[in-house]
This record gives C-alpha cells, structure tokens and sequence, in this order.
C-alpha cells in the first residue's frame, strides 16, 4: 500500500508523459519515508477510450488520480501526501493546462477492513 491510479482522457495521451508522471508521484510517496513502505507502492495509469467531459461540444480533457491508503495513517499525514501528489499533479500538466482546457483532480480513498494482499516485494526493503 498504497495503490496510485491515475485516469487520463486519450486526447492527451500523446503529449500526456505519464511514466514521468508516474515516477514523480512515487518519488512524493517515497519521501514521506516511513508512511509508506516502498514495496507496497504501486502506481498505475489507465488511458480513458471513452468519456464525456462537460457538453461533449469541445476536446476536453482530464486526468483523475486515486490514490487508495490502508486506514490508520495520521492526518498530518495523509493532508501531506495528499498536497504533494497534487502538486506535482499541477507541475506536471502545467504547461499543457496553459494552452488548453484541462481538468486536473485527485481523491483520497482508505480501505476498510476487507482489504487483502500478498506481497513479497518488502523483503528487498529489509
């Protein structure tokens, strides 16, 4: 844990750079040190064939990060991770978000009691 999800419209797949992306909002993750152990971070980005945005009259486009957490991490915490990923959401898109219409967001999701998982990639973390 934690498990990144990030949603992008294919009209910006080409200009999108989402492995950089992806890579900058790991590095937000693993800068909280401890909060998040690193062989539980997990990021992934789905690119959206199908979506609507607004009326449907304009080439719009978005991108929507979920970022779902195991319960138990502090406010502080969470309010932390939660202005860096969309920090570097913004920075990423910058430039992009200057010159057309973007929608950028991102939620917080805790998972309740009925999560499960299998991990061995914290052995290499020691």
């Amino acid at each position: 844990m934690p498990h990144l999800t990030v949603e992008y419209t294919r009209n910006l797949a080409p200009l999108a750079r989402i492995d950089a992306l992806l890579a900058g909002l790991s590095a937000v993750l693993l800068a909280q040190g401890a909060a998040f152990a690193p062989g539980g971070i997990r990021a992934r980005a789905v690119c959206l064939e199908s979506y609507r945005m607004a009326d449907g009259s304009g080439d719009d486009a978005f991108v929507h990060v979920t970022l779902a957490v195991a319960a138990g991490r502090s406010q502080d915490v969470l309010d932390r991770t939660v202005s860096g990923l969309f920090d570097s959401l913004t920075a990423h898109f910058g430039e992009l978000y200057r010159r057309r219409y973007l929608a950028l967001s991102l939620e917080l999701r805790e998972f309740g009691g009925g999560y499960r998982s299998l991990n061995n990639v914290h052995q290499r973390y020691g």
